[in-house]
Formats: C-alpha cells, sequence, structure tokens
C-alpha cells in the first residue's frame, strides 16, 4: 500500500512541476507577444512580477503540500 501511495504522490509532483513549467512558458510567450499592447503596469507589479501572481502561489502551495505528503508517508513507515 505504501508503494501506491508513493508511486501516487510523484506523480502528482510531476503534474504540478510540468504544470508551473507550462504556466511560466505561456506567461513568456504571452507577454513578449503582446508587450506592445499592454496599457500600463503598478509599479508594485513591476517591481515583483511573480510574487504578485496568484496562479504561482497555487503552484508553490501545491508543491509545498505534496512534498509534506509524501515526506509524511515515508516517516511513517
Amino acid at each position: 500500500m505504501f508503494d501506491l501511495y508513493f508511486i501516487l504522490s510523484g506523480l502528482v509532483l510531476l503534474i504540478l512541476v510540468g504544470g508551473l513549467l507550462y504556466t511560466l512558458t505561456t506567461g513568456r510567450f504571452v507577454s513578449a507577444r503582446q508587450s506592445e499592447f499592454d496599457a500600463e503596469i503598478n509599479e508594485k507589479t513591476q517591481r515583483h512580477p511573480i510574487l504578485l501572481n496568484p496562479i504561482f502561489f497555487a503552484y508553490i502551495i501545491g508543491i509545498v503540500l505534496v512534498i509534506l505528503y509524501i515526506f509524511y508517508h515515508a516517516s511513517r513507515v
């Protein structure tokens, strides 16, 4: 049973990391394509473009939770 949890946890972690990389790539592509049509961006957002994006917060929280879940199950064995 532990092997199944470990494999599924690893799979979820891979999906989260893959989704994060896909989001970063898509964001760069879209921002490069539409950079000349954008309006003025808030000064705080210009200084911290990644920190103020809620999508990145969701990925970071998800990855941390999955890692904590893996460590929790690994410590129970």
